[in-house]
């Protein structure tokens, strides 16, 4: 029986002019997930609204071309909101618009360091960190953007600068909000948590935030935002509303642009947020490009170092001009491939669709509630720290659960830099405990020899998180297309990090051909019935 070849869409002219419909309409559909996003994104971040937009048009219709990856959406997302807005106000000391001209000067920088990563090759980086405690960077950054949010939706401006006294506030915000503005941001909340479970198959088409868009702007028209007044509700007390509560545009976007202030480039401060940007960005883009490639339909792999390059480009350009940060944007990027996008000029068009959309009617976007885009990102925020997100981290193994928590912890009490580093040394600790030898830290210990045509790699000792990267180009060094076989007889442990990076690896090198076995794990006991648990040598009476 003859198996039907599936073919893969080939890139550049030859793939525009044979998917030009498809990656066109998903680019438009795109546009209209992106577009309210970026704007949320934006204020959230301490920035101007459109700084966003800047950056999506320039992450659509300048990245792209590059060529690292075929199917993610470029843009501002939510997990560099909190770095952004403590640059802003860290550096302005009180003056946002100080602090937005210092912030983008660090972006450029942060960006030139990006296109340094792409060069000396540091895509494989995104293998080094443990899994468990990038998911709990994940989820601390999903409680800040939520705990920040949710006065925005109640129209409600906060005492508090720090998330845990957000948090503190939260039921004293509630006493004193703003009930139109609180009516529009609980119903945008609704239709963003509900919208998803509705299970018919053409309603299930329309993006979720842009049905709170069409319920918000009429709702904010009802209730006459454009004009400053006040109203009286049923106790009497009397609030007031106006066209803060609106999403505030320059006149052209010629006028929106601002150039970086590069004055206090090498302090302490900016150094500091350097480092965040480029770190934590790299990061979160090569982990969303790795994501989108187990989607894609035709298994095609992004070349992580020529996507960090492109993406280092795209934000050195940004914060010349005013914008935010961009990534490789998972949700935006999830929405290309259920909407048929085919190659990376869906990306192009979706840049393309924002640029016109934003030079020919800001009226529109003027219109959209503050409260509305505040419900999107504190949807954006859940999901990220959902309560799946605990129970998957707990059905790992309890040390998984443990790292998890200590990242969320120590990243709310102080940073993100500070949250990662307490995650990865937790790891370490651990893994000392559980008998790793200093030495093999971060270097393995393996031997490679050949038995017909099979390649036989003899692991010793410990694969582990930190060791992982050198043993991963030592495998990508051998032959692709053979049998290629991990023995762990001589193994006394094995992360989760390890077996979920193997798993990913298996899955590659089969796709190219080849085949791929474990072995030698009988002696190894599973920390739990997770099939991706850590290992470690069965104790000994």
């Amino acid at each position: 029986m003859k198996t039907k070849k599936i073919e893969v869409p080939q890139a550049g002219l030859s793939g525009l002019r044979q998917y030009w419909k498809a990656d066109l309409i998903s680019g438009f559909l795109v546009f209209l997930i992106a577009l309210p996003l970026c704007l949320g994104i934006s204020m959230a971040s301490g920035f101007p609204p459109v700084a966003g937009i800047f950056t999506a048009i320039i992450g659509g219709i300048v990245v792209s071309f590059f060529g690292g990856s075929q199917l993610t959406i470029k843009g501002p997302a939510a997990g560099l909101i909190v770095i952004a807005l403590g640059a802003v106000t860290e550096l302005g000391q009180g003056d946002p618009m100080l602090g937005y001209k210092l912030t983008l000067a660090v972006i450029v920088v942060a960006g030139i360091l990006q296109m340094i990563f792409g060069w000396v090759k540091s895509g494989i980086l995104a293998d080094f960190f443990p899994s468990a405690a990038v998911h709990g960077m994940l989820a601390a950054i999903g409680v800040i953007i939520a705990a920040k949010q949710l006065f925005t939706l109640i129209g409600v401006k906060p005492e508090a600068h720090e998330t845990l006294d957000l948090l503190a506030e939260l039921p004293s915000g509630f006493a004193q909000l703003n009930p139109e503005i609180a009516l529009i941001g609980l119903i945008s909340l609704l239709i963003m948590f509900s919208f998803p479970l509705i299970k018919h198959p053409l309603l299930k088409k329309i993006p979720a935030p842009l049905v709170v868009i069409l319920v918000a702007i009429p709702l904010g028209r009802i209730f006459d935002l454009e004009h400053e007044h006040t109203y009286l509700f049923l106790d009497g007390h009397e609030y007031s509303i106006g066209p803060k509560f609106l999403v505030t545009l320059p006149d052209s976007l010629l006028a929106a642009v601002t150039f970086p202030d590069f004055s206090q480039l090498f302090s302490g401060t900016s150094i500091k947020y350097i480092i965040m940007f480029a770190l934590v960005g790299s990061l979160e883009s090569l982990l969303s490009s790795k994501a989108i490639d187990s989607l894609d339909p035709y298994k095609r792999k992004s070349n992580m170092n020529r996507d960090l390059l492109g993406v280092g480009v795209g934000n050195t350009l940004a914060g010349l001009i005013g914008g935010l940060p961009m990534i490789s944007e998972i949700v935006r990027s999830s929405s290309n491939i259920n909407n048929g996008g085919k190659t990376w000029w869906s990306n192009v068009f979706h840049g393309l669709f924002l640029l016109i959309f934003v030079a020919f009617f800001p009226f529109l976007i003027h219109q959209i509630p503050l409260a509305a885009l505040a419900a999107m990102l504190i949807y954006t925020g859940y999901r990220l720290a959902s309560p799946k997100e605990f129970y998957k981290t707990y059905q790992i193994g309890k040390e998984q659960l443990a790292i998890f928590l200590i990242t969320i912890v120590v990243t709310l009490g102080t940073d993100l830099l500070l949250g990662i580093a307490a995650g990865i040394l937790t790891k370490i600790i651990m893994h000392l405990k559980n008998g790793l030898p200093l030495k093999n830290i971060f270097k393995p210990l393996f031997t490679v020899t050949v038995e017909g045509d099979s390649y036989v790699v003899d692991v010793f000792h410990s694969a582990v998180f930190s060791n992982y990267i050198l043993l991963k180009k030592s495998l990508d060094a051998l032959p692709r297309g053979k049998h290629l076989i991990l023995d762990f007889t001589n193994a006394n442990l094995v992360d989760h990090t390890v077996m979920e990076n193997l798993h990913h690896y298996q899955h590659d090198y089969e796709h190219e051909g080849g085949k791929f076995d474990m072995r030698g794990m009988e002696h190894l006991e599973k920390r739990s019935s997770h099939i991706l648990a850590a290992r470690k040598a069965k104790k000994t009476a």
